[in-house]
């Protein structure tokens, strides 16, 4: 029998990665969606309104819908949620993946409204690669001295592959430290629990990018022809077929529960020495750059927002961030500082 054509049967459970909003999240806005990814694809026909429910206050049914596509799966309240409430989430057991295996039990989270809602789509569930500022598949490199704030990792390449920051492994060898950075860096040849760790950063990347890359119906289409730089963008969805320039600098206006998700057919160039402002309590956290081809930040230029990149993301010399650069190839670095956003 030829090994080759043998298919390897699906026994294994599925179960949750992360939600949207996370366990114990307060502050949520009022017009919020809840998310949840699970660890692979799942049967559609068994994610409805009796396996993902949310109750608030206290045993109040919230009605809403469900829709699911993959590994992802939304619940869409009816109405708006009540502010300043407890709610919790389940999936039961009743959901099951495309083999009919379900969880082997039900998950309960909860979260906690504010008292605002927030203008554009729901932002982007990262799940563990939040862990991380710099998150990269085939390397890390820098041409010192760079200021990191936050972990960085790789994966599946290994600790060969980050390099320009004289690495000092830790004695646990869970993990390694350099002088330009505030935080840990992270490899699958360190020890474990390093390595599955990262293996799971790495799926929610892919799987954040594709969540950004899916949204439908954008506010905006083909804005400027794919030239965005002097201009102040709202809150909303965005899309290109295109790539997209930054040639001067330009605002992004709205509050801090805003979110802008912007989807990139093409590259993402911006020029040298132009800025990225924030204005009107607007937060990097709720920035997304879903980009198809490469993302190229210029010489001495600011950036904000969580770059997902299915290629490669290139700093020029001395530029910085404020966000967190998710490539599926390699980050290059120049003399660079990038700082995790705050939560």
């Amino acid at each position: 029998m030829d090994v080759a054509d043998t298919d390897v049967a699906d026994t294994d459970a599925p179960f949750v990665m992360t939600t949207a909003p996370l366990d114990a999240d307060i502050n949520v806005a009022l017009n919020r969606s809840v998310r949840v990814t699970f660890s692979e694809g799942m049967n559609p026909n068994t994610l409805t309104d009796l396996t993902f429910t949310v109750i608030g206050p206290g045993a109040i049914v919230v009605e809403g819908t469900v829709s699911s596509s993959g590994a992802q799966a939304v619940f869409t309240p009816l109405f708006e949620l009540a502010p300043d409430t407890l709610f919790e989430a389940t999936i039961t057991t009743g959901a099951e993946d495309l083999a009919g295996i379900a969880l082997e039990s039900d998950y309960l989270w909860s979260f906690t409204t504010g008292a605002e809602t927030f203008l554009g789509p729901d932002p982007v569930p990262l799940g563990l690669a939040g862990d991380y500022v710099i998150l990269a598949k085939s390397g890390i490199d820098t041409v010192p001295s760079s200021a990191i704030v936050g972990n960085i990792g790789v994966s599946p390449i290994d600790s060969t592959a980050v390099t320009g920051f004289s690495l000092t492994l830790d004695s646990t060898t869970q993990f390694a430290t350099s002088s330009q950075i505030t935080g840990q860096v992270f490899a699958p040849d360190y020890a474990v629990p390093t390595p599955s760790n990262l293996t799971t950063a790495i799926g929610n990347m892919e799987t954040a990018y594709t969540d950004a890359a899916g949204r439908s119906i954008p506010d905006f289409t083909e804005l400027g022809a794919g030239e965005i730089g002097g201009l102040t963008l709202v809150p909303g969805l965005y899309k290109w077929g295109t790539g997209v320039s930054i040639s001067t600098s330009m605002v992004l206006d709205g509050g801090p529960n805003d979110v802008w998700i912007f989807q990139i057919a093409g590259d993402v160039t911006q020029a040298n020495g132009t800025l990225i402002t924030l204005s009107g309590g607007a937060l990097p956290k709720n920035i997304f750059w879903q980009a198809f081809g490469q993302v190229m930040i210029g010489t001495t230029a600011h950036f904000e927002g969580i770059v997902l990149c299915q290629t490669a993301i290139v700093l020029g010399t001395g530029a910085s961030v404020n966000g967190r650069l998710l490539a599926q190839t390699a980050v290059t670095l120049d003399q660079n500082a990038v700082t995790q956003p705050a939560l």
